[in-house]
């Protein structure tokens, strides 16, 4: 299966976006500054739309995607970043409670890790996973990229969406 890639040039940097014809298997970060992945002829819309998607987010025009994705992990992995979403738009959980909404309550470090694992950065959202006394904890993109994640988030948030 042929792989593709794209880069978006977002508020926080370079985010490098793959997949294949139908769907999305990774977002992240790219520590550099120039775009070297741009639209092709044969880019497949679905990067195209992952692009236009996260565009949007960084607008504050969307707070939820709708493009196809897939999970490359563990079962336990992909049970953790199954939960991940359910985290609203501006909110945040607690490792903890992602243990429990997997109903393994005693995984809380392996949580920890799965989250640090998750390829799907911001559509995944791990930035709103906290410390279960309320501090920021670790972020594969920076800690400084959680922080202005979750400003943005906040100063975006709609309640009645």
């Amino acid at each position: 299966m042929k792989r593709y890639k794209l880069d978006y040039p977002s508020p926080i940097g370079i985010i490098e976006v793959e997949g294949s014809d139908t769907a999305i298997d990774a977002i992240n970060f790219a520590e550099r500054e120039q775009v070297v992945n741009a639209p092709q002829q044969d880019t497949p819309e679905v990067l195209l739309e992952c692009v236009k998607q996260l565009h949007e987010y960084f607008l504050g025009e969307r707070q939820e995607f709708s493009f196809p994705y897939v999970f490359q992990g563990t079962d336990f992995q992909q049970a953790v970043w199954h939960v991940l979403p359910s985290v609203g738009f501006g909110e945040t959980a607690s490792y903890k409670d992602i243990a429990i909404a997997i109903n393994n309550e005693k995984a809380v470090r392996a949580v920890g890790s799965a989250n640090g694992k998750n390829n799907i950065s911001i559509v995944v959202p791990c930035h709103r996973i906290i410390g279960s006394n309320g501090t920021l904890t670790g972020y594969g993109g920076g800690m400084w990229r959680k922080e202005w994640l979750l400003q943005h988030e906040q100063t975006h948030k709609n309640p009645s969406k």
